[in-house]
């Protein structure tokens, strides 16, 4: 289905139905937002049990294993809560290639060609005449 100058029907004249239009902007970023939180909301309880480790265990480096094991979940957050809606075919891209100038332009490499035979080069004895 292809985007028509008229907002409600499509290139045939069929209407368009609203169960195929997009989600409002406002409601994907509350999802995304959500599922930022709810990742994020994974890091008290970790420390907790990091805590909890190290008053059963007496070993730090086992609390310190489960610190490590968090460390990724900001950069896991950030990247699912900042991912949008998969690109729908009608969708326009806006990137062309176009005119675009390489940033190392590199010359053209013709093909090795045959052989030519050069003009020949006078031996030594030839200027040994114009030195005293």
């Amino acid at each position: 289905m292809k985007q028509s100058p008229e907002l409600s029907f499509d290139d045939e004249g069929r209407p368009v139905l609203i169960t195929r239009a997009a989600e409002p902007y406002e409601d994907q970023h509350r999802e995304r937002v959500r599922r930022y939180l709810k990742i994020m909301s994974w890091r008290v309880p970790v420390f907790l049990c990091a805590a909890a480790a190290y008053g059963i265990w007496h070993n730090g480096l086992i609390s310190l294993g489960i610190l490590i094991a968090s460390i990724p979940l900001p950069w896991i957050a950030v990247l699912i809560a900042n991912d949008r809606p998969p690109r729908r075919a009608e969708e326009p891209r806006r990137y062309q290639d176009r005119g675009r100038i390489p940033l190392f332009p590199t010359a053209a490499r013709p093909a090795i060609e045959a052989r030519i035979e050069s003009t020949p080069q006078p031996d030594s004895a030839q200027w040994r005449h114009d030195v005293p």
